[in-house]
């Protein structure tokens, strides 16, 4: 079957070796219509004459396509000049991870880079078929929006989740008060009830001596819910890991782990949630991301900038991977830290997340290492497979 013939069929049968949803079912086809799952089972009678486009891999592991909360999708860097400006990413690099799933962000440079052009890059992603989304704003405090307005961002824009990524114990941030910081959370809450979204505030934690105080600080002087306020990047130094446990145990709240290439002085994303898991922080409230296409700059002691790389999301995999295979989690739970959980974190646990009827057809298959092989976003395959 062609490419065109492919996309032009009403219903897709993919007939798979099993299907964790995350959890193991009894079922080993999932018969997709309209970019959405409408029956899982074994053997399911469907009649000859309806256009359905076979996809037979009988060898693989169907699972819940995976879901990064954090990537430069425009690219990141320019902390070193223009010529330290990272790429863009593409929809083959997001789906060869087995990514069905993204939220664009905005870093340190927010003049050459800004809110409309990530929502272009944004919507150039939707074309190719990625569920691709974004946060407003940036590192810098008053974040730059689309319309001039967190709220009406986040109430006219579907595109917007959230806010972020804000800056905080960094030397990069705009060093925001504890009254801005309120501010901010209590504008992208509004405008997110306003559209039924859940409206997060995605926080870049820095190395920084102040580490999660500002949060913990919010958390206890507001009303704010502390599933509106998600740090990532909290495995950065052992330090900051032991704060991100602690505040993740006494707020109930959700902590996001970066995938770094090269942890340097910090904790490899397997690393982290070992520790994370040993000081008694539910698997429900960790997530994974790879902040990809990011840069990973080098900065002296005095902070002068030394170097940058650019930062890739196959980490993400790697120690994913690394935390099945070494038995620190069960498939089954390990899938929620890049699925089920991020969806939930998200607002997004409605549609995506698990392998379920009604949901979106995003459907990642998986050999028996757990390797990416096929990727599928609302029915339609996007990597692998003939």
């Amino acid at each position: 079957m062609t490419g065109h013939d492919e996309h032009r069929s009403l219903l897709t049968l993919l007939q798979v070796g099993c299907i964790q949803a995350p959890e193991t079912l009894e079922a080993s086809e999932i018969l997709v219509a309209d970019g959405r799952i409408a029956a899982l089972g074994q053997n399911l009678d469907i009649p000859r004459s309806w256009p359905v486009r076979r996809v037979e891999a009988r060898e693989l592991i169907a699972v819940p396509a995976f879901i990064d909360q954090h990537v430069h999708v425009t690219g990141g860097g320019g902390e070193g000049g223009c010529g330290s400006r990272c790429p863009p990413i593409t929809a083959g690099e997001i789906t060869a991870m087995g990514i069905g799933t993204v939220v664009g962000v905005l870093g340190t440079d927010s003049i050459s880079r800004t809110p409309a052009d990530l929502l272009a890059a944004v919507r150039g992603l939707r074309e190719a078929g990625i569920a691709a989304y974004m946060y407003t704003g940036a590192y810098r405090v008053p974040p730059p929006t689309l319309t001039g307005d967190i709220q009406r961002d986040l109430a006219w824009i579907p595109e917007v989740l959230g806010l972020g990524e804000i800056a905080i114990s960094d030397h990069r941030s705009s060093q925001p008060r504890p009254d801005e910081l309120a501010r901010l959370v209590s504008e992208a809450r509004i405008g997110a009830m306003l559209a039924g979204k859940r409206g997060i505030c995605h926080f870049h934690l820095g190395d920084g001596r102040r580490g999660l105080a500002p949060l913990r600080r919010l958390l206890s002087d507001t009303e704010i819910p502390a599933e509106q306020i998600i740090p990532t990047h909290v495995n950065r130094n052992p330090t900051l890991l032991e704060q991100a446990a602690d505040y993740a145990l006494a707020h109930e709240a959700a902590i996001d782990v970066t995938a770094f290439d090269e942890p340097g002085e910090g904790l490899s994303a397997f690393a982290a949630v070992v520790r994370l898991l040993e000081r008694g922080v539910p698997v429900e409230r960790i997530t994974l991301s790879s902040d990809c296409n990011g840069s990973l700059p080098e900065f002296d002691q005095q902070g002068n900038y030394s170097g940058m790389r650019v930062a890739r999301n196959t980490a993400l995999i790697s120690d994913w991977q690394r935390l099945v295979h070494e038995r620190v989690l069960p498939l089954e739970s390990a899938l929620e830290l890049i699925s089920g959980n991020v969806a939930r974190v998200l607002g997004l646990h409605h549609c995506k997340g698990r392998l379920a009827v009604g949901f979106d057809a995003d459907i990642t298959l998986l050999d028996e290492n757990l390797q990416p092989r096929q990727t599928f976003v609302a029915g339609r395959r996007l990597h692998g497979g003939e």
